[in-house]
């Protein structure tokens, strides 16, 4: 019997918590970082950066196939009664990013900035959940080279009310992502990797990300900068296996509420244009919404013109 209670234990924790899955390269056996597992109902989760991820009928009882893809690959769908334990994707010639090469020798450059706008108004805020990407547009002077050098994302740390001086705990991941100016829309992913990075409770309310390392040049008609929410983290920072919506019991049947992730994301009334857009990346043809009237009629933002992600950029702009 006492041999028998830890072998009980481990089936039970796997029943609820589900089993693990990986996902790998089928030419290389790699495995593929944060990859998309797609539910094909607007909901999905990640993998973390081994290319692991948890999945369970118990959890997840009404998904019958699940969809997997990651930049570069070649789309998966997979019936959830036969999920073998290692999903392999075939890397896709046509998704292949091109290699850029820039030339660092570019002289003298001055440092400017465009200040991100912050404050500490929790009803003015976006909810942040892995459904949703949010992307800014920054112009760029088309006669000189620019660089970003780093990013000020504004977000907001207490847990509660503009009153309330505790802070809730928590440690998030973040993707950031690039995208070229297809007429005023976010359009091609420029080249290059994903920059995974981590927000906590302990970093400050314009929490700057340095992403000089990674080379990124503003094209001359501008660039959408991205983030987008991975789910929590354990104390190391390592992509923790987190359901990513609720079902809630109301009088029309069960409803699903995507899970909200802190930190929350300040909008602001500041900036004259409607330069943010957002999209939700469980929907096979993410399309990009402009944030503003169009986008929805009851959103609470929109009706008091906090239309806006408050993003900034620190460039380096070369003086040839």
């Amino acid at each position: 019997m006492k041999k028998a209670l830890p072998i009980l234990i481990l089936l039970i924790y796997q029943c609820v918590c589900g089993q693990a899955y990986t996902i790998k390269d089928a030419n290389q056996k790699f495995p593929i970082s944060y990859a998309t597992i797609s539910f094909g109902n607007g909901n999905g989760l990640f993998a973390d950066e081994d290319g692991v991820f948890e999945f369970s009928k118990k959890r997840y009882r009404d998904i019958d196939s699940i969809y997997i893809s990651a930049l570069g690959y070649k789309e998966k769908g997979i019936n959830t009664s036969e999920l073998p334990k290692i999903i392999e994707l075939t890397p896709d010639v046509s998704q292949l990013q091109e290699v850029v090469v820039k030339a660092e020798n570019l002289g003298r450059y001055k440092t400017r900035k465009k200040g991100s706008r912050v404050h500490d108004d929790y009803f003015k805020c976006w909810l942040p959940t892995v459904e949703s990407e949010i992307a800014v547009f920054f112009p760029r002077d088309p006669l000189k080279s620019t660089k970003i050098a780093s990013v000020f994302l504004p977000v907001m740390m207490e847990s509660s009310r503009k009153s309330s001086s505790r802070k809730q705990a928590f440690s998030t991941l973040f993707k950031m992502q690039f995208y070229e100016n297809n007429n005023g829309f976010p359009g091609k992913r420029m080249a290059g990797d994903d920059i995974i990075f981590r927000i906590t409770n302990n970093d400050k309310t314009n929490f700057e990300l340095d992403i000089l390392e990674h080379k990124v040049f503003i094209p001359k008609s501008g660039i959408f900068v991205s983030i987008q929410v991975l789910g929590y983290t354990d104390k190391k920072g390592k992509l923790q296996h987190t359901k990513k919506y609720h079902e809630v019991e109301t009088r029309k049947g069960i409803v699903k509420v995507s899970t909200t992730f802190r930190p929350l994301l300040p909008f602001t009334d500041k900036i004259e244009d409607n330069i943010t857009f957002t999209r939700r990346i469980f929907f096979k043809n993410r399309t990009w919404q402009r944030f503003d009237e169009k986008y929805s009629e009851n959103n609470m933002l929109i009706q008091k013109g906090f239309m806006n992600y408050g993003m900034g950029l620190k460039m380096h702009v070369y003086e040839k």
